[in-house]
């Protein structure tokens, strides 16, 4: 079964709510359209009824047929600036708090918490810092994970050749720990794509084949991260032929378990991910479907500003199925 097959079967009529902060985007309304139609999940808008309905029509839609939300009328107003405050303990007042959940990606993410909608989705014509930080004040990381990561699934031929890439989008250069919780949380991401985790740390050196610090922090990583997760297979370090290419792996770490046969590859710091993703998807020619989210307490996903309309339908099936995870 092909990847988003399988999301799709996971999900299907059970009426999962997803929150979508920038709903007068005709890339969104397509894709909340679609998805709705699927009854892969419940889309719920953000925003003026009226707006919502002028862009809606001129997609060729009917805004009938989603659930909005104006922050404007919203019943439980009160509630949810009181919540707000209560999460950021102090550190806003309740004035602040009405003036910072006027933003829709602040109002959505509230959604989210508060139980309303399950999941969120944004970046369409928002940064990444606009739609992550809201996620990391309030949502926040799961207990033993210090920090979000950004993950992606890379995609290749009829076969569905399936890898996933870490961290390729938030973490510039993570420490040994903050390595180690990446390294476990991409594990898990990659059992809900129905990957098999064989998690490799990535590095310059394989096995003690070249001295650095840079080197050592993947070393005590991947010691930190066998020791957070034992039923995972991880090892490290490794450089990336002896990770993929069997023949090497013989060569350069006959005694691994992952060597040679790597399907999750977490890379030492952000500029290494994410060029790396890039190179397999541009000289590859794989897929790259991301960033994915991952360690936080509910899904909030965040879409490049590029992204397509199917971009965003993907990427909400995606989050639709993380919030099975949780």
């Amino acid at each position: 079964m092909e990847l988003f097959d399988s999301l799709k079967f996971k999900i299907v009529r059970r009426q999962i709510k997803i929150v979508f902060p920038e709903a007068t985007d005709a890339r969104i309304l397509g894709a909340a359209a679609r998805l709705k139609a699927e009854e892969l999940l419940e889309p719920v808008l953000v925003g003026n009824h009226d707006e919502i309905a002028k862009a809606a029509k001129a997609r060729g839609l009917q805004a009938d047929n989603f659930e909005v939300i104006d922050p404007a009328q919203f019943d439980r107003w009160d509630e949810m600036v009181e919540a707000f405050v209560e999460r950021r303990k102090g550190k806003v007042s309740k004035e602040d708090a009405e003036k910072i959940l006027k933003d829709e990606n602040y109002f959505g993410t509230m959604l989210t918490y508060m139980g309303i909608t399950e999941g969120m989705v944004s970046g369409a014509i928002h940064s990444t810092g606009d739609t992550v930080r809201p996620a990391l004040q309030i949502i926040k990381t799961r207990p033993g994970v210090s920090r979000t990561s950004g993950a992606m699934i890379m995609l290749r031929g009829r076969d569905q050749e399936k890898y996933l890439f870490s961290d390729c989008a938030i973490n510039v250069n993570p420490n040994a720990q903050e390595l180690a919780e990446i390294a476990v949380e991409s594990a898990r991401t990659a059992e809900l794509f129905d990957i098999e985790p064989k998690v490799a740390m990535m590095s310059f050196s394989t096995k003690g084949s070249a001295k650095a610090p840079e080197v050592d922090k993947v070393v005590e990583a991947t010691k930190i991260a066998q020791e957070l997760a034992p039923d995972y297979v991880i090892d490290g370090e490794l450089q990336f032929d002896a990770a993929y290419v069997s023949s090497v792996a013989q060569l350069k770490a006959p005694d691994s378990k992952v060597a040679g046969q790597a399907t999750v590859f977490v890379f030492p710091e952000l500029q290494a991910g994410n060029i790396g993703y890039k190179i397999a998807q541009r000289l590859g020619n794989f897929e790259a479907i991301g960033p994915i989210l991952q360690g936080l307490n509910k899904p909030v996903s965040d879409l490049s500003r590029g992204a397509n309309e199917e971009d965003v339908y993907k990427l909400s099936i995606i989050t639709a199925a993380q919030t099975l995870m949780n």
